[in-house]
């Protein structure tokens, strides 16, 4: 059964402590924060404060997801907004392993984002040291897209190279009810879900659905 990470961008944000507590009575695991910077991705989205006051009202991990230049000039920011995990993308970080020892040691789950069109074996020497691969099933910078059919191959071969670490299998952007079952049989461990989710009638039973796939 996979986790399922509702993502916040989806939500309505004239009303998140309504959305927050729709995920927290929901059987979703963590709660997703895609944060850009108009300048990595071609999209501006929220920053630590949003992550501070979400934090005080969700009862799920946060889950915050980097899209953005100079990740350890922020990691502290969002660490003390109250992150649980900090995934940094390694198209960003020429310095890909101090970013995840800094994620580290101030006590957070430490996860790499990797693009689509970037190699797999780009994370061969870095699997060891993180606890998450954030594997993006889009091109990133905007919600709404529709899945990358090829990350499925993805997925297959990033569960061979993982073998025995512990580390989880993220898929995040264009994740539906009708290919969350492909995308877990092929090896995905977290479904990251906005607009299935925060747009459907139901949003607690799509969340249902999902940790069924």
């Amino acid at each position: 059964m996979p986790l399922v990470a509702p993502s916040l961008l989806a939500a309505d944000f004239l009303h998140l402590d309504r959305e927050c507590a729709m995920v927290n009575e929901s059987q979703a695991d963590w709660l997703h924060l895609d944060i850009m910077d108009g300048r990595f991705v071609p999209n501006i989205s929220f920053g630590p404060m949003i992550v501070e006051f979400v934090r005080k009202v969700t009862k799920k991990p946060c889950d915050v997801h980097l899209m953005i230049l100079d990740p350890g000039n922020y990691a502290q920011e969002f660490k003390n907004a109250g992150a649980d995990h900090l995934s940094v993308h390694i198209e960003a970080c020429p310095h890909l392993h101090r970013n995840i020892e800094q994620i580290k040691s101030m006590g957070m789950k430490a996860g790499v984002a990797i693009n689509p069109h970037t190699s797999l074996s780009d994370l061969g020497d870095i699997l060891h040291e993180i606890d998450i691969v954030c594997v993006m099933s889009v091109n990133p910078g905007f919600g709404g897209q529709k899945f990358i059919p090829h990350t499925l191959e993805r997925i297959r071969q990033l569960r061979k190279m993982i073998g025995k670490f512990p580390v989880q299998i993220v898929i995040d952007g264009g994740v539906t009810l009708e290919n969350a079952p492909s995308i877990v049989a092929a090896g995905a461990d977290v479904l990251v879900a906005g607009n299935t989710v925060f747009r459907s009638s139901d949003s607690k039973a799509v969340i249902g659905q999902l940790k069924r796939s």
